[in-house]
């Protein structure tokens, strides 16, 4: 048998049996469809999509890559057979990706920009490409009854009924667990009983038995009102029938939930598979748990951040094999293995939101990502938001790329909570003393009704730490304490300590929210010697203050903060929420997490402690994200019987986001929006690609990113036409993080279509691999950003 560490030139001097095409796991970019390689006899069943190992490099050195295609004639052609190098060997351990997948990649790297070798690697999760062990559990439920007259051992009909009595929200049981509940010492009855079909047992992962049994507490079914049913047979006749783009705009509470779950039933009758997005699955476990617990008798597979390797690698094997009827996740399970030709429908709940944009390379967005993989399975996809992203808007109501269905009404049994804006800077005048308050005396007043009345809140500020501002206490210095690796200043935070006596202190540090760099608090200023004060706003500071004002709540029991310093992973955020859900936590105080996907009908109160803080930021799009956020959090309430107030306390009171917010008027807000990004040309009215130019020195920085923009105007300016515009260079609003700077260069054009093609002569010609020698890198010295949702 043929080594992988054979001679090359050997290997080389035999006759190829075939030629493919390989995108090997590096930022090689030169090849856009990858390299080309030989394959010899033991290799020509060699399918597109399969996992090989190849020779790279003037050391040949063994790397795992994809083949992408096989080879045309002219492509074989046009190189020298005796310098072709060969395929080592396929990777066996790994299922091969699927053509509409592996299409899927080749339009990503195009459209985004992005070596088809990183692409195919994002796709495949480390713990696929690592072969990473599962961990499954045996569930147990009750099967067929024993015919009347058969005769069982004792610990077999003790077992037996000990099954049969669980309630149903009990049940599917864990057999370690309940071998040790009913008191049975060995597995034996149980066994027995499984063979003989009285108990059912099921192998699956630990976290989707987590999923359904919270699922389970959600009751009976609901019967959809006559506007659900009503968007659930105009989709659902697209089913089966080809692509087709929906957008459902419902106002929080209208039913989406249970739109999805009809349309996700009517694929699977039809014989189909279901793909449903949620933005982070961490954020929407009742999501998760409802979609489980209707499906009983079908597989689910959830994929999501916080699976353990072991358990990602089963779920990508259970979907790669056609056993998932319907695969749940976040962003990254828009590229779940689905076999061809079984996709029946894609959801994206939540389209707007913005955490469905990928932060590294690719830089994709999965809401576009998932409309491409619906066409190329021939599928309807739908979108589903309160507040649609103006994108997605557009494309409904004036381009005619989307259906547009509305729910504008909430489900039977929920109100519209009444929304009041509160000018913050008036409020504030009513406290005489000198200390910080960040709960005015409207919101403090509907916290003491509600808690007093058995009641829960939900506290939102998006800005986690305990203030975001240090500096010097003298009025005649300047001193701000900043980040040495950023332009950025370092926010407070605080740590709490547990004494040996018992007590809880706590200790203040830095830290900053670029590059995580941490600092301990100085006590005084370094400039003046005099003493440092900490300024501003974090949930820390607001956790404080309620704890403050109402002693009954008390942190980490009655009262949990929910952000990233708190929340260390999902199961930290599973529990918080079981928590609220069973009641003895009173208030959830949190950043963004807490807007969305929360649905407890004991929610009474919700508070904005500052709705401004996103729209002071430099980014065209911090007031539609303003307006999202104040939307989405004041659905939380009134989902019950006794209705709910929002409080949105705000120094701008009159913004439009905000006002129109608190109205629920979205389709004023994005009448506005709409004409204002127009005017100026922003998106949707154009399109957007930004790239970021980075470098360790200033100077450096700027004339590389000045070269970029010089070459991008005089390939733009070639055919005369104002398709493509380039703007800039210019520092970006923060000029430098983690020690490098940070130059902005920006592409506007016409169309997607005009995008796509300026950026692929833009490619081709190296634009973005390298300028004379000492240009930019892509990757490492650029960032190409397509469609960016962020502009900090």
């Amino acid at each position: 048998m043929e080594s992988l560490f054979d001679d090359e030139r050997t290997r080389t001097a035999r006759r190829a049996h075939g030629h493919v095409l390989v995108a090997v796991e590096r930022g090689v970019d030169a090849y856009p469809d990858g390299l080309l390689y030989g394959i010899d006899e033991s290799l020509a069943t060699l399918a597109d999509g399969e996992r090989v190992i190849v020779p790279l490099g003037g050391g040949d050195t063994p790397t795992h890559g994809y083949v992408v295609r096989h080879a045309t004639d002219a492509e074989i052609a046009a190189l020298d057979p005796k310098r072709v190098k060969r395929v080592l060997a396929r990777d066996e351990g790994v299922q091969p990706i699927p053509a509409e997948l592996l299409s899927l990649a080749r339009w990503i790297s195009g459209y985004y920009c992005c070596p088809i070798g990183v692409t195919l690697t994002a796709i495949l999760p480390a713990a696929v490409r690592k072969g990473v062990g599962s961990v499954t559990r045996t569930f147990v439920d009750v099967g067929e009854p024993p015919e009347d007259g058969v005769r069982l051992p004792a610990k077999q009909r003790e077992l037996l009924a000990f099954v049969a009595a669980l309630p149903p929200g009990e049940r599917p049981i864990e057999s370690r667990e309940l071998l040790v509940k009913a008191a049975i010492a060995t597995p034996g009855p149980l066994k027995a009983l499984v063979s003989k079909g009285y108990l059912r047992a099921e192998r699956r992962t630990e976290i989707e038995a987590k999923f359904e049994r919270a699922g389970l507490a959600d009751g009976a079914t609901p019967t959809p009102t006559a506007l659900q049913a009503k968007v659930i047979e105009a989709i659902g006749a697209d089913i089966g029938k080809g692509f087709a783009q929906h957008l459902l705009f419902g106002v929080t509470g209208s039913g989406k939930t249970e739109v999805y779950i009809r349309l996700v039933d009517a694929a699977l009758r039809a014989g189909k598979r279901a793909l449903v997005l949620v933005p982070e699955i961490a954020l929407t476990p009742q999501t998760a748990g409802r979609l489980v617990s209707r499906f009983p008798g079908r597989r689910v597979a959830i994929l999501h951040s916080g699976l353990t390797g072991a358990q990602r690698n089963r779920m990508w094997a259970m979907v790669a094999k056609g056993d998932a009827e319907i695969v749940l996740g976040a962003r990254s399970a828009v590229f779940a293995p689905i076999p061809d030709g079984a996709l029946g429908l894609v959801i994206v709940d939540e389209e707007h939101d913005s955490s469905y944009k990928a932060d590294q390379a690719p830089r994709y967005h999965g809401r576009d990502v998932a409309i491409r993989r619906a066409q190329l399975a021939g599928c309807p996809i739908v979108l589903g938001s309160a507040t649609p992203s103006l994108e997605s808007w557009a494309n409904a109501t004036s381009r005619g790329v989307s259906t547009l269905h509305r729910l504008p009404d909430r489900a039977p049994g929920l109100i519209v909570p009444t929304v009041r804006i509160v000018d913050f800077a008036e409020e504030r005048r009513q406290y005489k003393d000198r200390r910080v308050h960040l709960i005015g005396p409207t919101l403090r007043a509907a916290l003491e009704h509600t808690l007093r009345a058995g009641g829960q809140a939900v506290i939102l500020l998006n800005r986690r730490g305990f203030a975001n501002y240090v500096s010097c206490s003298a009025h005649d210095c300047d001193w701000v304490m900043r980040c040495d690796q950023c332009d950025a200043g370092m926010v407070c935070h605080r740590a709490r300590l547990l004494a040996s006596d018992g007590t809880i202190g706590s200790r203040e540090y830095t830290r900053c929210h670029h590059c995580d760099a941490q600092l301990r608090l100085p006590r005084e200023c370094p400039t003046c010697g005099r003493a440092v004060n900490v300024f501003g706003l974090g949930t820390q500071r607001v956790e404080d203050e309620l704890t403050r004002l109402f002693p009954q709540l008390v942190m980490g029991d009655t009262l949990m903060r929910v952000d990233a310093d708190s929340m260390h992973d999902a199961e930290d955020f599973r529990d918080a929420l079981e928590r609220f859900a069973q009641g003895s936590v009173r208030v959830l105080l949190g950043t963004q997490m807490i807007a969305k996907g929360l649905d407890f009908p004991n929610v009474r109160v919700v508070g904005v402690i500052s709705a401004d803080t996103a729209l002071q930021l430099p980014d065209f799009r911090s007031g539609e994200r303003t307006f999202q956020l104040v939307s989405q959090v004041t659905g939380r309430c009134g989902r019950g019987e006794h209705g709910g107030i929002a409080v949105i306390q705000t120094f701008q009171p009159n913004a439009p986001a905000i006002v129109l917010a608190a109205k629920h008027d979205f389709e004023r807000f994005a009448e506005r929006e709409l004409a204002d990004r127009a005017k100026f040309g922003l998106p949707p009215a154009r399109r957007l690609t930004r790239l970021v130019v980075r470098d360790a020195g200033e100077t450096e920085c700027a004339q590389r990113a000045r070269a970029l923009a010089e070459s991008l105007r005089a390939l733009a300016s070639r055919d005369g036409s104002s398709v493509v515009d380039i703007h800039g260079p210019a520092a970006c609003p923060i000029a430098r993080i983690a020690g490098r700077y940070r130059q902005q260069v920006e592409i506007r054009a016409t169309s997607a279509a005009d995008m796509s093609r300026f950026l692929t002569e833009a490619r081709n010609a190296g634009y973005f691999a390298g300028l004379g020698g000492g240009g930019v890198q892509m990757g490492a010295d650029l960032v190409i950003d397509v469609d960016p949702v962020a502009m900090l």
